[in-house]
């Protein structure tokens, strides 16, 4: 219940016996009276009780049943899960739902406080899922692909050249150049870019991201950030903790701070502005079919919308990047706020270890660690194999061969390439037919969807791998 309506059951109540004190002496009128005290106590109970139904709360899960990597976090592991990964849309609320909706969180009041009227009339509180919960959402999500079994394939006519210069990878690598500014920024983003942490500073917004940011660049990757200080980012924190030889303790300290703004421009800003192009307004995009029929009928398995696209080049949740920027057209030559992503590894990769318990793939050199990913790694229904492998080929932009259905049933689809493909815009195949390292269509599920065996990153992180790691590098997979 909102804070404004909180003193309405006690101001209810108190009239009821108010009432029933002044005119106790009315003895005729004592029945009628009563049933009208009962009536209202009643009825400010119910309202008490009442469940509110524009929010969906689900447990959630503690850091001491995660995996042991997690074990290590003092805080409870709190997920959220943004609406984009299965619609990639955003559910409006009716108005009746939207007056009762919660207070924006610290982010949003941050973002703009003068728009905090109409973000928390608008506001969507996220699903908070266990674990278990998100990972049979993606099950039956990926289910309805119908595919039973698939193989990453490359076109027999595209050249490396040709898949280099697709505008999805041109996208997400950044080759082009793309100018970001620090004109115009919010004071949100103005606190993101001068948040310092200091010992026995209070959890915030401001800092959350700064913290997301500066691992990105430390390639200890946190995933798809969204300013919230979940899984991910805690694991991601630990790497980069370990990376540098320091405790492994996933809390920040001064140790640890110093680390990560070592190598980093001290005016490095984390939040920037950028100006949508006519090349960005007219990317393909398209709505994905049900179904690998008529996925296989497309010209490509491209973006749904600008705002996916953003998402992975800029790193970003969808949703956060929606709370960056209400109230956007997303139309060429208007500005919106993103992040600054990471500049390229420049780290010879020779040898990977994709760890399930830890969801994480470690990137060596040699025996230095250099780069550290949020992964998602098999499943129980389809254990990704145990041992070491070899890479034996590297893909851009793969057609994906999806086999549907079993026995007499069976049919072959071939699948256009896209950043929403099964495998995403990367395919690396091991030694051990049928499985490889690849991207994803859904970044911001990555270590909590299931996989069919493979080892899957966020597209952005898989591109970083493919352009540092050699055909014939060791693939451990544990």
């Amino acid at each position: 219940m909102c804070q404004k309506f909180a003193k309405h059951p006690n101001y209810a109540h108190n009239s009821a016996i108010s009432y029933n004190h002044k005119y106790a002496n009315m003895m005729k009128m004592k029945p009628l009276i009563t049933a009208i005290s009962i009536a209202i106590v009643s009825a400010s109970v119910s309202a008490v009780a009442a469940p509110a139904d524009t929010t969906r709360a689900l447990p959630v899960r503690k850091a001491d049943s995660m995996p042991s990597i997690a074990k290590k976090v003092s805080l409870d592991v709190q997920e959220s899960r943004s609406s984009s990964i299965d619609s990639r849309t955003t559910v409006q609320p009716t108005a009746n739902q939207a007056n009762k909706a919660k207070p924006a969180d610290r982010m949003t009041q941050l973002i703009d406080s003068k728009q905090e009227a109409e973000a928390n009339s608008a506001a969507v509180s996220a699903d908070n899922m266990t674990v278990e919960e998100l990972s049979l959402k993606d099950v039956q999500s990926d289910s309805t692909d119908d595919i039973s079994e698939g193989q990453a394939v490359a076109a027999p006519s595209t050249s490396t050249a040709d898949s280099a210069n697709d505008p999805a990878i041109k996208s997400i690598e950044d080759i082009d150049g793309k100018k970001h500014t620090t004109l115009n920024l919010s004071n949100y983003a103005k606190q993101v870019n001068g948040a310092t942490w200091t010992p026995n500073m209070k959890v915030n917004s401001a800092m959350t991201i700064k913290m997301q940011a500066l691992l990105d660049w430390n390639h200890a990757s946190p995933g798809a950030i969204d300013g919230g200080w979940g899984m991910n980012s805690k694991k991601a924190l630990i790497n980069f903790q370990t990376m540098k030889g320091l405790p492994a303790t996933g809390k920040m300290d001064q140790k640890t701070w110093d680390a990560l703004n070592k190598n980093i421009p001290a005016n490095k800003p984390v939040l920037v502005t950028y100006t949508i192009t006519e090349d960005d307004v007219n990317t393909n995009f398209a709505n994905m079919p049900a179904g690998s029929e008529a996925k296989s009928k497309m010209k490509g398995l491209y973006y749904q919308d600008i705002k996916e696209m953003f998402g992975e080049r800029f790193h970003m949740d969808v949703r956060y990047l929606d709370k960056l920027n209400k109230n956007k057209q997303y139309k060429a030559g208007e500005t919106i706020t993103v992040l600054n992503t990471r500049a390229p590894l420049k780290q010879r990769i020779n040898r990977v270890v994709a760890n399930k318990a830890d969801k994480t793939l470690y990137a060596y050199n040699d025996d230095k660690l250099v780069a550290t990913y949020p992964t998602t790694i098999g499943s129980d229904a389809t254990p990704s194999p145990q041992g070491s492998f070899k890479i034996i080929n590297k893909v851009k932009m793969p057609w994906y061969k999806a086999t549907v259905g079993k026995g007499t049933d069976k049919k072959i689809h071939m699948l256009p390439p896209g950043p929403n493909s099964p495998v995403g815009v990367v395919w690396m195949g091991l030694s051990k037919p049928s499985y490889g390292i690849h991207g994803s269509p859904k970044p911001e599920g990555i270590s909590r969807q299931a996989s069919a065996g493979c080892v899957r990153l966020t597209n952005w992180d898989v591109l970083e791998v493919y352009a540092n790691i050699e055909n014939g590098a060791t693939v451990e997979l544990k």
